[in-house]
Formats: C-alpha cells, sequence, structure tokens
C-alpha cells in the first residue's frame, strides 16, 4: 500500500511538472511576441529575455500568481510606442493589465476578449484606433474598462451589458458614436459611466439612469437629445450633461426646461432615439464565446499552445483522474481531523485571517477599483472624531484617484519633482488646464489618530494667505496606503535655484526682486504665527530657501506650512536634519527640543543673508563682513554694483538681529515686517538708478 501511494505522488509530481513546464515556455512565448510589438526597437523591455523566467521578478511589469502563471502586466508610463499583440489572449491567467499612458497605436485586438480572468483593462491615454470588440461581452471578470482618451470610433457594443461585474467604464474622449445602448443597464454593479467628449446621439436609457449603484454619470459635449430621466436627479453633481443643446429635463440647471415637442417623444420604455434603426438588442454573436473555460485560480489553465491535442488531453484526463483521487482522500482526511481540532478549541469570533480576507478581496473586487474610486481610506466618513463640520467644508476639496493619476500620467518619473523618506512630489495637470504639485505621503508617516489627521487637514485648508502656497485639495487611498495633498503649482521653482548661480546666467536676481523677496517671505511668516479667527497662531519649524517657491509673477510662496502637524512626531523629527546641516535650526533647540516664534525668526534671517549674499552656505566671515558692512565681502558680486547700499546695510543688520544666539534678542516678524516697510523705498534716486540699471543688464 504505501509503495502504490508512493507510485502515485510521484507520477502526479512528474505530471505537474511537465505540464507548468509546457504552459510556462507558452506564456513565454506569448510575452516575447508581446514585447516585439510593444516595443519594437527593445528600448524599454529588456529584461523580457527568451531564456527568462517571467515568474523569477526580473521582467519588469510582469508579476505571477501562486500557480507560477502571469497575473499582471503593468506597464503604464513606459514609453511604449508600439502595438497590443493578439498574443495577448494567450496569457490566460492574466486579471491585469495596465498599459495607460504610452503611445501605443493600432486596433485593439478581437482576441483580447479571450482573457475571461481579466478584471482590470487599462488602455487609456494612448493612441489606439478602430473599435470597441463585440467580443467584450466574454470577459465575464471584467471590473475596470478604461479607454478614455484614444482615438476609438463606432459605436458601443450591446454584449458589454452582459458583463456583471463591471464596475467603471471610462469612454471620454474618443470618437464614439451611436445610441447609449440601453444593456448598459444591466449592469448591476456599474458606479462610473464616463462618455463625455464624444459623439453620443439619441437618449439616455433610463435602464441605465434606474442603476441603483450608479455613482456618477458623465455625457458632457455629445450630441444626446430627448428628455433626461429624473432617477438621475439623485446623482446631484455626479451627473453631468453640459453641451447637449438636444437634450432637455426638468431641474437639472445644465439642461434647458422641456418642451411639449420634447415630452411629446416619451414613449412607455423611456425616450425614441432622433435616428431610426437604433435598437437595444444584440446585433452580433461572437462564435468564440463558447470556448472551454478553466478558471486560473485552479492549478492549471487551458493549454494555449500548439502542442498536439491527444498527448495533452491523455495527460490532463491522467492527472485529473489521480489528482481527484488523492484530493478526495486529503479531504476526508483533513476533515477528520478538522472535526478533533474543533472539538478541542474555543469558538471562533467569525473573523477572517489576513490570508482568507486577501484571497475574498481577490474574488470579490479588484484592488484598483477600491484604490481609484471607492472613498477608500476616509478619516471623514464619520462623526466619531467630533469633526462633522469639517466635511461639508472639505468636500468641496477632495480629489479621487482617477484625477490624481490622470494629472500626474499615473506618477510618471519625468513628472517627479523630488523625493524624500517619507513623500514624493509630483508636477500635475488637471483637466481644467491648470498646473499643481501633488505631493504623496505615505500613510504609516501621518498622524496615528485620524482625529489628529484630520485636525492638521482642517489646519492646512485654514491657511489662505498671499505668500503661503494654496492648497487646493487632497485624495485619501487606502489600497495605495497614501495620501495625496494638491497645491498650485510654482513655474519658477524654488529660492534655491537662484543662489550660487553663475555670473551671467538668467537666474541672477536683481536688487529689487530680492528685497520684494525678503518681504515677502517676511509677510507670510507674519501671518502663520498672527493669530486669527480662522486659524491658530503657527509655527512653520522648518522654513528654508527649498521651502520658498516662487509663482510667475515672482512672488514667493512658503510650502509646507502646517504640514508637522499632519505628521508623525519622528518623521518631523527626521527632517530636521537638513535644516541642522544647512544652518536654519536655531540653537535654542538642542536644549528644549522645542519649536517658537523665534526659531522661524532664526531661518528667516539665515535666508536674508543667503538672499544678500547669493550663496546657500553662510560662513563666519561672511557674518563679520555683514556686521562691518563691508559690502565687498557679503553682498552677491553678480550684483555688479547694482544694490543700495543703505538698504543692505540695514538687511544685514536685521539678518543679524534675527539670528542672534539668545531668542529673547531676535524680534518679532510684526516688528521685522514693519521695518521692511521702508525697505526699497529709502532713496527713490536710488531706485530709479537700480531700475535703469537693471533693464539695462537684462537688454544685454
Amino acid at each position: 500500500m504505501g509503495l502504490l501511494k508512493f507510485l502515485l505522488s510521484l507520477s502526479v509530481l512528474l505530471a505537474i511538472c511537465t505540464l507548468r513546464h509546457v504552459y510556462g515556455n507558452a506564456e513565454l512565448e506569448a510575452l516575447m511576441e508581446l514585447k516585439l510589438s510593444l516595443d519594437p526597437e527593445n528600448r524599454f523591455l529588456g529584461s523580457w529575455t527568451k531564456g527568462g523566467d517571467p515568474c523569477s521578478g526580473l521582467f519588469e511589469g510582469v508579476a505571477c500568481n501562486e500557480h507560477q502563471k502571469v497575473d499582471n502586466i503593468t506597464l503604464q508610463a513606459k514609453g511604449l510606442s508600439g502595438k497590443i499583440s493578439p498574443a495577448v489572449a494567450e496569457l490566460k491567467c492574466l486579471s491585469g493589465l495596465y498599459l495607460h499612458y504610452n503611445n501605443l497605436s493600432g486596433e485593439i485586438p478581437r482576441e483580447i476578449s479571450n482573457l475571461t480572468e481579466l478584471t482590470d483593462l487599462y488602455l487609456d491615454f494612448n493612441s489606439l484606433s478602430g473599435g470597441i470588440p463585440s467580443g467584450i461581452g466574454n470577459m465575464a471578470s471584467l471590473q475596470v474598462l478604461q479607454l478614455c482618451c484614444n482615438q476609438l470610433t463606432g459605436s458601443i457594443p450591446t454584449q458589454m451589458g452582459s458583463l456583471k461585474r463591471l464596475n467603471t467604464i471610462s469612454l471620454q474622449n474618443n470618437s464614439l458614436n451611436g445610441a447609449i445602448p440601453a444593456s448598459l443597464g444591466n449592469l448591476e454593479m456599474l458606479k462610473r459611466l464616463d462618455l463625455s467628449f464624444n459623439s453620443f446621439f439619441g437618449p439616455i436609457p433610463t435602464r441605465l439612469a434606474n442603476v441603483g449603484s450608479l455613482e456618477m454619470l458623465d455625457v458632457r459635449n455629445n450630441s444626446l437629445s430627448g428628455v433626461a430621466p429624473r432617477t438621475l436627479k439623485r446623482l446631484d453633481k455626479g451627473f453631468r450633461c453640459e453641451n447637449n443643446p438636444n437634450l432637455c429635463g426638468a431641474g437639472f440647471p445644465a439642461l434647458r426646461v422641456c418642451t411639449s415637442f420634447d415630452i411629446d417623444k416619451v414613449n412607455v420604455d423611456g425616450i425614441k432615439p432622433l435616428r431610426p434603426n437604433i435598437t437595444d438588442t444584440e446585433t452580433e454573436i461572437n462564435p468564440e464565446s463558447a470556448n472551454f473555460h478553466l478558471h486560473c485560480k485552479q492549478t492549471h489553465c487551458a493549454n494555449p499552445t500548439g502542442i498536439p491535442q491527444t498527448a495533452v488531453v491523455a495527460g490532463v484526463i491522467t492527472v485529473t483522474i489521480t489528482l481527484t483521487g488523492v484530493i478526495f482522500l486529503i479531504i476526508i482526511r483533513y476533515r477528520r481531523q478538522k472535526q478533533k481540532i474543533g472539538n478541542m478549541s474555543d469558538p471562533s469570533d467569525g473573523r477572517l485571517s489576513t490570508d482568507q480576507a486577501k484571497e475574498l478581496y481577490s474574488k470579490n473586487a479588484s484592488p484598483l477599483v477600491t484604490l481609484e474610486y471607492c472613498s477608500g481610506w476616509d478619516p471623514l466618513g464619520d462623526d466619531r472624531n467630533g469633526i462633522g463640520f469639517f466635511r461639508e467644508y472639505s468636500s468641496n476639496y477632495r480629489f479621487n484617484m482617477e484625477e490624481v493619476e490622470s494629472a500626474t500620467q499615473y506618477f510618471s518619473e519625468l513628472n517627479l519633482l523630488g523625493r524624500s523618506k517619507f513623500s514624493a512630489v509630483y508636477k500635475g495637470t488637471l483637466r481644467d488646464g491648470s498646473l499643481v504639485a501633488i505631493r504623496s505621503i505615505n500613510v504609516i508617516s501621518c498622524k496615528s489618530e485620524e482625529a489628529d489627521f484630520v485636525k492638521g487637514l482642517n489646519l492646512l485648508f485654514s491657511l489662505r494667505h498671499e505668500n503661503l502656497v494654496r492648497l487646493r485639495g487632497f485624495c485619501c487611498s487606502r489600497s495605495r496606503g497614501e495620501c495625496f495633498l494638491i497645491y498650485d503649482f510654482a513655474p519658477n521653482g524654488n529660492l534655491a535655484c537662484y543662489l550660487d548661480v553663475e555670473e551671467g546666467s538668467n537666474r541672477v536676481l536683481n536688487w529689487s526682486k530680492r528685497i520684494s523677496v525678503i518681504k515677502g517671505i517676511a509677510k507670510g511668516i507674519g501671518y502663520l504665527h498672527s493669530d486669527e479667527a480662522n486659524k491658530p497662531a503657527l509655527v512653520h519649524q522648518n522654513i528654508s530657501v527649498e521651502k520658498i517657491l516662487i509663482d510667475q509673477q515672482f512672488n514667493p510662496l512658503i510650502s509646507d506650512s502646517g504640514l508637522p502637524k499632519l505628521l508623525a512626531d519622528d518623521i518631523v523629527f527626521s527632517t530636521l536634519k537638513v535644516s541642522a546641516a544647512m544652518g536654519y535650526l536655531a540653537p535654542e533647540y538642542i536644549c528644549t527640543g522645542r519649536f517658537t516664534e523665534k526659531s522661524d525668526v532664526y531661518a528667516f534671517g539665515v535666508i536674508v543673508l543667503q538672499v544678500l549674499s547669493g550663496k546657500c552656505s553662510l560662513t563666519s566671515s561672511l557674518r563679520i563682513a555683514a556686521n562691518s558692512s563691508r559690502f565687498e565681502d557679503f553682498v552677491d558680486t553678480n550684483l555688479r554694483g547694482g544694490f543700495s547700499e543703505t538698504e543692505a546695510a540695514k538687511l544685514a543688520e536685521l539678518a543679524l538681529l534675527c539670528t542672534h544666539e539668545l531668542p529673547e534678542h531676535r524680534p518679532t516678524m510684526e516688528t521685522v515686517i514693519r521695518e521692511l516697510k521702508t525697505a526699497g523705498d529709502d532713496d527713490p534716486e536710488v531706485e530709479t538708478s537700480l531700475r535703469m540699471r537693471a533693464a539695462v543688464e537684462d537688454a544685454l
């Protein structure tokens, strides 16, 4: 009996190893074909090699499941400029295909509909043409369909209405036309449907409007007509319908009021199309829909290779029979053992283990659905923190992940402005064309208590001053484990870019600009220190030339104001190392470990000396020269004498006073601002001369 078991086990192992080898080679061949099509010049996918293992972790953007089958291909924003090969259909276990933000051309291969395990299809922001394959209705697992911002034509296949798990459809900014299929009303899990900026005509189907899960419907800039279903009122701002001249409705601010002519067109099932031959019935039958389907979470997938079918079928039958017997015996033994353990242990509390939760989650919802479109980590979601008043205030400033990803081109390295241990900053472009800077912060770097985090966020939104960078919005994602802060973008970089520059550089600041920058920084800090009705007095804690941004009009904007209120204390402490190294940290901090308004004043004094000297690093000899008014030794030589000695002496004196070792000897920012009011106005003749000289230098 023991020998028989050994032989059975051996045969099973040999069969499994043989099958894995066969399917592994098939997937490798498919990947190599896909590589040749996506990256014909082999510029970006050099790690995909013929002799390699796709599941080794060395194939860029390729991830495998627990059965060593290709599960995800993640190649967004990689600069790919080829086409999508039909070979992708050979990756039968693929659940996620992410090719967005590239420059792919050609049509979407109809073979892609054979990927019946696919949950996420991201082909947006490319140059794809042709129509949407009608066979897409076979992709029963599909949850997210992102095809926006391409050059697609034709109509929406009515077969799409059979995708019962479909959560998000994004088709905006294409050249699609035809009527909106009423079959989309069968999508009981549909939350977001974006059809804007196309050429759709006819009515909005009543069946679609009645989908209970629908949260957003965007049909802007089309040629829709008829009466908008009243049930869409429940979406409120989630229903966008501007620029459809023939569409009317009652109670929709963006629509004209319906006339009797419009009402006459209403029938029992909704609105009659204004163009003939538009029906809700399916027009095509895909012969491939009857293909054999084997779930990829099992031990193996359907054979995708050209190997003789007889040998494969015989092998599969043998292995299946053997495995069935073995598994049956194992299940019986396992159940008996489990019964014994269950009788001896405490009752379960009903919670899932981590692994069980992951398995359940993967079967029921795509992670990216939650990441992009659900509330996710939402510290503003209830009143348990006693901050319900903030929810309504902040609702106008909340972005979703789709907007953040779109703005940054899926966090493309080309848009990366800077990165630290706890955050990264990206340049972004919102849909209205405005430029923003988006800071991503890992959730573990934030305050651990949601109440503390929300209070910090509330404080950030309360800060409004012409010399502070404006926070436009935020987005928090539980799935990514990140929070995103969206700020106005400052196009002229930070103040550090204008220090230590070579003579003749266009980054050399003239004297009047230096005076203006110093005054603006002082006003911004003074605002932070003031105690006003809508905000408490606030200490910045980490002011430096890197934190001073320059806008289009060359006004200084203090960034990261209030940010320490969001961050964990250890993160705040670690960021101070740079400040200490650059000389911004007030000496008393070493003894007290506390920040005060006078520590901000100290940092301001350092910045004034940097602006006067045009240097980042300040030496003791430079301070001595400033104290002695030896202008040639502490004023930037790039000015070529184009400065006011009276003002330079006054600013140097003020800077040295601000950087006094004893905090009680430093002035308040209110005093500093008062002293700076006359800077630049002391000698009108000198100012006129300086402006003339600056104009001549600019002309040269």
